[in-house]
C-alpha cells in the first residue's frame, strides 16, 4: 500500500466534537478490505441543502501560521519543502498516486478530500454540527483523509464516489479503495447501494489490502 510521511498534526478538536452520525466500528487492528467494506452502513443519499461553504476548509487549525493546504503539501513532499513567508510553499517533490505523476511545483497540485465534501454531506454530514464539518474538511490527524494529487485527476474525480470514478492508474485502485473505506469508517459515513457494490467488487481483487482507522469522535 502506498504511504506518505505521517503528519503528526492531530486536530485536538476532534476529541471533543459530538458524533451525530452512527459510530463506526473500532479498528484496533488492520481489517481486510473486504471485511471493512461490510462494516460500512448502507443508506440512501441526499444532496438536499448542500453548499460547499457548509464545510469551512483550508483554515489554520493549529494556529501555526500554515493553512491545511500548506500542512498537507509540507507533509507529503518527498524532500524538504521550500516554505516562504506566511507559510507559502513554493517547491518540493510530490508523487500523485492517482496517476503516478511526480511534480516539483505546488501549483499543479490540488489537495483532495478523499471522500469529497459533497459526498460526505450525502452520506451523513448534513446532520453534523458546523464545527464537526470543519474538523472533517481539515482532518490532518488521519494520513489519508487529505491527499496531494494532480489538479487534473482531482477535477476529474470531482464529487464522484468509486461507483463513478477510480484513479486512472490501475495499480492505485486498491489503495484508493482502502483510503476511501477508512475515511468513511473513521467519520461514520454511509454508502449507497451502488457505491457499496463497487467497493465490494474492488475488494475482491485486492486480497492483500487492509484498512486501518481511528474513529473521529
Amino acid at each position: 500500500m502506498i504511504t506518505t510521511t505521517l503528519r503528526g498534526l492531530a486536530a485536538t478538536a476532534l476529541a471533543v466534537l459530538p458524533l451525530l452520525a452512527a459510530a463506526p466500528a473500532q479498528a484496533a487492528e488492520p481489517l481486510p478490505l473486504a471485511e471493512a467494506v461490510q462494516q460500512l452502513p448502507l443508506a440512501a443519499e441526499s444532496r438536499e441543502g448542500y453548499q460547499r461553504s457548509s464545510f469551512k476548509h483550508w483554515v489554520d487549525e493549529d494556529k501555526d501560521g500554515c493553512s491545511t493546504r500548506a500542512e498537507v503539501l509540507i507533509a507529503e513532499s518527498r524532500v524538504a519543502a521550500t516554505v516562504g513567508p506566511r507559510c507559502k510553499v513554493t517547491a518540493g517533490r510530490w508523487f500523485s498516486y492517482y496517476d503516478g505523476v511526480t511534480l516539483t511545483a505546488p501549483g499543479g497540485l490540488d489537495i483532495d478530500h478523499m471522500v469529497p465534501l459533497a459526498e460526505a454531506w450525502d452520506s451523513g454530514a448534513s446532520e453534523w454540527t458546523a464545527a464537526r464539518r470543519e474538523a472533517y474538511a481539515n482532518d490532518l490527524s488521519a494520513e489519508r483523509s487529505l491527499v496531494a494529487v494532480t489538479a487534473k485527476t482531482n477535477r476529474s474525480k470531482a464529487d464522484k464516489d468509486p461507483d463513478e470514478w477510480l484513479p486512472p492508474l490501475a495499480d492505485a485502485r486498491c489503495t484508493y479503495a482502502a483510503d476511501w473505506v477508512s475515511t468513511k469508517l473513521r467519520w461514520g459515513l454511509s454508502v449507497d447501494a451502488a457505491e457499496g457494490e463497487a467497493l465490494a467488487e474492488l475488494a475482491e481483487g485486492c486480497g492483500q489490502e487492509t484498512v486501518t482507522f481511528e474513529p473521529a469522535f
